[in-house]
């Protein structure tokens, strides 16, 4: 009983937060304009342009395996590799509506911290794989599929539209993640986390980073399994590490990214998300 009492209060808490939020967001993108951005991302400066992915990755609110198409968008119309990049690494991990609800769940403090490290992660390795010339490792390749509203033509009822299709992709997630916190909160011994899990063993931050690459765990899943695990007395370090590399680099993703992307560069990529969950840990272990 404890256990479903304890599934139902925290779907239901992430669910409204997730539809507020979301509709909040899906009525402001009306107004964003894309085209405008993606040429001032073209014409801008380094610093200026990276600031400018960072932000243009912070107001489309996509999962890994959708951004893809915006990546190759952006390829077509001749936005500097670097940028792009940056703008595939911060995507999935700077989404408005997660950072709200991971401030409102784990603290604003956490959330703050995780933005800024995300943020100079994902302009770091941008830059660097722009400098050595990675390139040179994209597939000649068009997708369809990114096709961004015309500026100013949402309205209410369009964002209530938009809204429900998001919670209908975002829905199941947030009832596995639920149903997993659930189940730790009610069945996982306290001590039991505490005493494998809460010490400040090193290694528990590498291993949650490399197991979280294979895995499909998206942000609105692994926020409520967060909250239960730290609850329990679960080091922070290793939680962030899986919460990053499950979102930055999901299985389906790598596949999409293997079809305009050579090997090399998708190599590249998996080690670069593998590097920034890692270390990402490791800042939250030693703060």
């Amino acid at each position: 009983m404890e256990t479903l009492k304890s599934f139902f209060w925290i779907a239901l808490e992430l669910t409204v937060l997730f539809i507020l939020i979301t509709f909040l967001i899906q009525f402001l993108q009306a107004w964003i304009p894309y085209s405008k951005i993606e040429t001032s991302l073209r014409r801008g400066k380094k610093i200026k342009g990276a600031m400018l992915a960072v932000a243009f990755a912070f107001v489309t609110p996509f999962c890994s395996c959708s951004t893809i198409p915006v990546v190759v968008n952006m390829l077509k119309n001749k936005v500097p590799f670097g940028l792009t990049m940056i703008f595939l690494f911060a995507s999935p991990l700077l989404d408005p509506t997660i950072l709200t609800v991971m401030g409102v769940i784990l603290g604003w403090e956490v959330t703050a911290v995780y933005a800024a490290v995300t943020t100079v992660f994902s302009i770091s390795i941008g830059f660097a794989l722009e400098k050595f010339k990675f390139d040179r490792f994209v597939k000649k390749v068009v997708m369809e599929g990114y096709k961004p509203q015309e500026q100013g033509k949402w309205d209410v009822k369009g964002s209530v539209r938009e809204t429900k299709k998001v919670m209908k992709t975002v829905f199941p997630f947030l009832l596995i993640g639920a149903g997993i916190g659930a189940g730790i909160h009610g069945l996982v011994p306290t001590e039991l986390i505490a005493t494998h899990l809460g010490h400040d063993a090193w290694w528990l931050i590498p291993v949650a980073a490399l197991i979280g690459i294979p895995l499909y765990i998206r942000l609105s899943s692994m926020i409520p399994i967060s909250q239960v695990l730290l609850a329990k007395g679960m080091a922070l370090g290793p939680i962030m590490a899986l919460m990053i590399s499950s979102a930055g680099a999901s299985l389906p993703e790598v596949v999409l990214l293997k079809s305009i992307f050579k090997i090399q560069l998708v190599a590249i990529f998996i080690a670069s998300v593998l590097t920034m969950s890692t270390v990402s840990g490791f800042i939250f272990y030693v703060i």
